[in-house]
This record gives C-alpha cells, sequence and structure tokens, in this order.
C-alpha cells in the first residue's frame, strides 16, 4: 500500500476511529495531535500554542497580540504574519514532509488541502446524521444528550470555520474530497473496507499508468 489517507470528520462520526483501523491494518502510522508535536519541533513555535489554534477559527485580537509577543524562532517576512498564520503554515509544511516519508493517515487539520494535486492521495470526509453522533458522544463522554448536542455543534463548527479560512474549500462538502461516507449507515468497519477497496483500485489504476 502506497497510499497517504486524509481523514476529514464531523464531531462524533468515528472518523479518528476509521484512520486508527486503516493504520493497525496496514501496519502505518496514524498522525491526529501527532500533527502538532511534529510542526511544533521542526518550527520551534511553542507547542502549546498549536494547541490553542488546533482546528480553531482565528482567535481574538487580544490572544494574538499576547502570543505575538513570543519568540517564535523566525525573521523577515514570516515574522510579520498574524500568528495564526505561522501556526497553520508550520503546520502545513510539517504534513508536507510527513506525507513524504510513506504511506499514513493523517486526521483533520486539513491534510486535505496540504497534499492537495498529490497522485499518491486519498481525501476522505465521514459524516452521519446528528442524532447518531451526538448518541456517541454522550455514551463516550458519559454527557447528557444536551451537552453531548452542544458540544457537537460547537466543535463542527470550529472545524468548519478553521477550514474554510485557511483553504479554498469548503468543509463537509463533497466536492471537497475525493469520497465521503456514511459512518452511521457503514459502521466503521464498513467504512474501513470501502476506503480499502477504493485503495486498491487507485493503486491498481497507477500501475497501469506506468506500464502503459
Amino acid at each position: 500500500m502506497n497510499t497517504v489517507i486524509t481523514i476529514g470528520r464531523q464531531y462524533g462520526s468515528g472518523g479518528r476511529d476509521v484512520g486508527q483501523k486503516l493504520a493497525e491494518d496496514y501496519g502505518i502510522k496514524l498522525y491526529d495531535n501527532e500533527m502538532l508535536d511534529r510542526a511544533a519541533k521542526e518550527s520551534g513555535i511553542c507547542q502549546s500554542l498549536f494547541e490553542a489554534h488546533d482546528e480553531r477559527p482565528t482567535g481574538s485580537f487580544l490572544f494574538s497580540l499576547v502570543m505575538d509577543t513570543y519568540s517564535l524562532g523566525y525573521s523577515g517576512g514570516f515574522s510579520d504574519m498574524p500568528l495564526n498564520h505561522k501556526v497553520f503554515l508550520a503546520q502545513f509544511e510539517a504534513i508536507k514532509k510527513i506525507a513524504a516519508e510513506g504511506p499514513c493517515v493523517l486526521v483533520g487539520r486539513c491534510a486535505d488541502y496540504a497534499l492537495e494535486g498529490q497522485s499518491n492521495v486519498l481525501k476522505v470526509f465521514i459524516h452521519a446524521p446528528a442524532e447518531f453522533r451526538m448518541k456517541r458522544i454522550a455514551a463516550a463522554y458519559d454527557l447528557t444528550d444536551a451537552k453531548a448536542k452542544d458540544q457537537m455543534q460547537k466543535t463542527d463548527k470550529q472545524r468548519s470555520s478553521y477550514y474554510n479560512y485557511f483553504t479554498n474549500k469548503k468543509w463537509a462538502e463533497a466536492a471537497s474530497y475525493d469520497i465521503c461516507l456514511n459512518s452511521a449507515v457503514l459502521g466503521i468497519d464498513g467504512c474501513v473496507k470501502s476506503i480499502k477497496s477504493i485503495i486498491d483500485l487507485m493503486e491498481s489504476n497507477r500501475e497501469k499508468d506506468k506500464s502503459e
């Protein structure tokens, strides 16, 4: 298997579980929060800044002003960028380096956009109806349905705002991805099976193109 898999996901849809199962089945690495660790180490930017901006829309002016007083280890024009742009750019570069190292699963963080145009990338989006996701969140975190719903809506809004701000695409829209799968219909294992079938087809087609 020589494909890099990016997974966008609605909160509570089980997108990370799909990614974890794919990584286990293929014997490859999954990067979720690990992308933040890598970006922090390679950029010299404080890791807490990556965590503060993680898949969230642009922060308040005051927060950015205070955080920009940190020494970010960059000089020239880059140092004049808004903080959220610096963090995104560092993460963007880390994603490209990770993908260049070989097959892996990248969850969220606009990885599909960072790897736009690469032929060995499969861009996946996992979604499910709100009621289904709310029940999963409530069960996973021992929340009431009301609190689970609030957390779901807030997280999806943050992810959408972040994705739409930093990319030229729309979060959760089919045209932004190669495939969109409903985990309520397929289940986690069904999503994994579907993705693996598509990867087999993609890699078979790439081999045919090489031989022609």
